[in-house]
């Protein structure tokens, strides 16, 4: 199921609907994001084309929509938090909207996936997310010193700090598989270092890797082209030139597509992760070999939705 609400009138969750791509194949959750807009401003951003460029702007009466919510969802449902805004800008350390988020959720026992370039869940949430139904997956797009990756990400946390705080997940026993996504031409597409990449995520414990090539949109086309000089231009006319509109997007042709991410899926299947491709169309065990494209099948069940009376009692460090 991926369109459509079935009728719901949700708050702040949302059924996960990617504009009913049939090359997208997550299953069926909802979207949770503490936020509108993002500081972190990426420029290949999708989100942009629908909400604007503006910073993080925590949603007003959170936590009461929130709890009003999951009276209308399954227990135990999939909430994905950050599919179109960061849950960890640089806001989230004052303000604090993501972890009240997790506060209400982890103890009911929802399933939570968390999409982030952010690091502060390593250095302040893993409390909550080594006792959770949780994973973590958060973009990390290549190597520490790729100018052009800081250039077009300007308010993420560096590379190194993201592989830094993925380990640190690890170590405290929250599952992570990682983003290497979007791979974009002229910028973090070289092969060897794709093939370092995943074998550093590899040594910092990391199960899981999914990978997708930059599929633009006119506005982001255009941020990318500002942002990156000559090979801004090298960019810009490869997608004009030899681009294919498909399912709201400019895709790149298929060839291209998988001679980009061939080095991300060779290097995980050497190494023994789990892999996949999202929203490429690629099938079959050279491409796909993991229990789903968005790492959900990575999450432990710590906590039964059926003993989720004990609320306060897990807050304060027992066992629901």
């Amino acid at each position: 199921m991926k369109g459509g609400s079935g009728g719901l009138r949700l708050g702040v969750l949302s059924v996960f609907d990617p504009w009913n791509s049939p090359l997208c194949v997550c299953p069926f959750k909802y979207s949770l994001n503490p936020y509108t807009g993002c500081s972190i401003g990426c420029r290949y951003c999708y989100a942009t084309s629908y909400i604007g460029v503006k910073p993080s702007t925590p949603k007003r009466r959170l936590v009461r929509r929130l709890e009003r919510d999951l009276g209308r969802i399954p227990p135990g449902a999939l909430v994905n938090i950050g599919t179109s805004s960061d849950p960890y800008p640089p806001e989230e350390e004052k303000l604090g909207f993501t972890r009240r988020a997790l506060e209400v959720l982890a103890p009911r026992g929802y399933r939570l996936l968390i999409t982030t370039k952010g690091t502060l869940y390593a250095w302040r949430d893993l409390d909550i997310l080594s006792r959770a139904n949780a994973a973590i997956t958060p973009s990390i797009t290549g190597l520490g010193g790729n100018s052009l990756l800081r250039a077009v990400e300007p308010g993420a946390p560096g590379q190194d700090e993201r592989i830094a705080a993925a380990a640190a997940a690890v170590r405290s026993g929250v599952p992570v598989g990682v983003r290497v996504d979007p791979v974009i031409p002229y910028v973090n597409d070289d092969p060897h270092e794709l093939k370092e990449l995943v074998g550093r995520l590899a040594e910092a414990g990391v199960r899981f890797i999914v990978t997708s090539t930059y599929k633009a949109r006119p506005d982001n086309l255009s941020r990318m082209r500002r942002a990156l000089g000559a090979e801004g231009e090298r960019l810009y006319r490869l997608y004009r030139e030899r681009g294919v509109y498909m399912h709201g997007y400019i895709y790149l042709p298929e060839e291209v597509r998988r001679r980009l991410l061939k080095p991300v899926i060779e290097e995980a299947a050497r190494l023994g992760l789990e892999y996949a491709t999202c929203r490429e169309g690629f099938t079959g065990r050279e491409w796909f070999n993991a229990g789903s494209c968005d790492g959900s099948h990575l999450i432990p069940i710590r906590i039964s939705p059926r003993r989720a009376g004990a609320i306060e009692k897990w807050l304060e460090g027992g066992r629901p």
